[in-house]
């Protein structure tokens, strides 16, 4: 079957309640990922470890996605898809949950591995389950809504953080995650659709060795890659340059900051959407991607300035960054035959999120702080930056020219649908 023939279809109502179900459940797994970050000072109190040992809490949750990721591209074809994302979410709930009732620091990097693992796996399911039942033709726009979930995460998980931390303790943030999760996995187990993709006769190995050799998977990790890339290694040091060198605090301004970014998101998401279902995508993305450098180069240099400027930027980053997403992911999740999605898509989340990790370690070797309390080197890291989305582009161009329908719009879908699999 071509990576391009028609999904199932399910009428509008129920593919809106779907995107949304699949939207809130990635939302969970990114957001979880990030809001560690400020948690450091409590933890290192709490549990009296070092920042060293805090760092390898942080990283723990990507690498051990990372790892069950590259795992699963083994198993996941064999399950099908709402089976398999129901069983690793309650796996990644249950690992939140443990994660706020740790006692010690042992107790809580094997809470924080089990929920990367869990949450790893259950974010590739959502992309596999996207490219299941949204047609090419509308598939910008979904890809839109769930990879949005990324970019606002990784800025909201941040604040989110601070505020729940600052009021109710350390424990909070993953008490109130875990409470998401329940809600959310009852709301999944009712409105997701049973979609009959477990490949038969399918065997791990050879699968995953024609994921991993073919010319085309390998254009589009490498497009996957160096988006992780490039928002990794702004998102770390974003909140504390906001406070340190614009002059934010951290009680009312900075949750302000956030606050309108993600309203300017939530409104530029849907347009952004719609742009990627009726141009090239890979001409949208460079659009994007422009308005991301120009942004980025502003945001390192930026001295102390009014809130209503600081507001100003911080929307204009959320909304390139995360505009940078829907043509990307398209184009990946068009460029991968439906037989290989759930193997494929959970290996490019992997490297997404061990890239992401990845660009968060490299952004700290480049800032460092001076007497004053300023963060130095800022400007090197978006350089840094830049270079990533120079990249994005060219790999993104490479898969464009190797298969030209990943980046096409489509005014219908010509091509008849597969026999199998199909809704329950």
């Amino acid at each position: 079957m071509p990576a391009h023939a028609q999904p199932h279809v399910l009428s509008p109502g129920r593919e809106r309640v779907t995107l949304l179900t699949l939207g809130a459940v990635q939302f969970t797994h990114i957001l979880d990922f990030m809001i560690m970050m400020p948690l450091g000072a409590q933890l290192m109190h709490a549990f009296a470890i070092t920042p060293a040992q805090f760092s390898h809490l942080v990283a723990s949750y990507g690498i051990a996605a990372a790892a069950s990721g590259f795992a699963g591209g083994f198993i996941l074809d064999k399950f099908d898809r709402k089976r398999a994302l129901l069983f690793l979410y309650t796996g990644f709930g249950l690992a939140t949950l443990a994660c706020g009732f740790a006692p010690n620091y042992q107790t809580l990097m094997f809470a924080r591995l089990a929920a990367g693992a869990f949450g790893g796996l259950a974010g590739s399911m959502v992309t596999a389950m996207v490219g299941d039942f949204i047609p090419p033709r509308r598939r910008g726009r979904a890809m839109a809504f769930v990879s949005a979930a990324f970019p606002v995460a990784s800025v909201l998980g941040v604040p989110a953080g601070l505020m729940m931390a600052g009021h109710f303790g350390w424990h909070a943030a993953f008490f109130m995650l875990a409470v998401c999760a329940a809600v959310i996995l009852m709301l999944a187990s009712l409105a997701l659709p049973h979609l009959r993709t477990a490949v038969h006769g399918h065997k791990s190995v050879q699968q995953m060795k024609e994921i991993l050799t073919h010319g085309l998977h390998l254009r589009a990790f490498a497009v996957g890659s160096m988006l992780g890339m490039a928002g990794g290694i702004m998102v770390p040091f974003l909140a504390p340059s906001f406070i340190a060198n614009v002059g934010l605090n951290e009680q009312f301004q900075l949750p302000l900051a956030y606050a309108v970014g993600g309203v300017a998101t939530a409104i530029s998401t849907p347009i952004i959407g719609w742009l990627s279902d009726r141009m090239d995508r890979l001409r949208l993305l460079l659009y994007m991607s422009v308005g991301a450098v120009i942004v980025t180069l502003v945001i390192v240099r930026l001295g102390p300035s009014p809130v209503a400027v600081a507001c100003l930027v911080m929307a204009l980053f959320m909304v390139t960054m995360s505009g940078r997403f829907a043509p990307a992911m398209t184009m990946i999740t068009n460029a991968v035959e439906a037989r290989y999605r759930g193997g494929f898509m959970s290996i490019n989340s992997a490297l997404m999120l061990a890239a992401n990790a990845l660009a968060s370690i490299l952004a700290g070797m480049f800032v460092t702080r001076d007497p004053a309390g300023r963060l130095l080197g800022l400007p090197t890291v978006g350089y840094v930056a830049v270079g990533f989305f120079i990249l994005t582009l060219l790999f993104a161009t490479q898969l464009r020219n190797a298969a030209p329908h990943v980046a096409m719009h489509q005014e219908k879908d010509n091509v008849p649908p597969p026999a199998t699999p199909d809704v329950a």
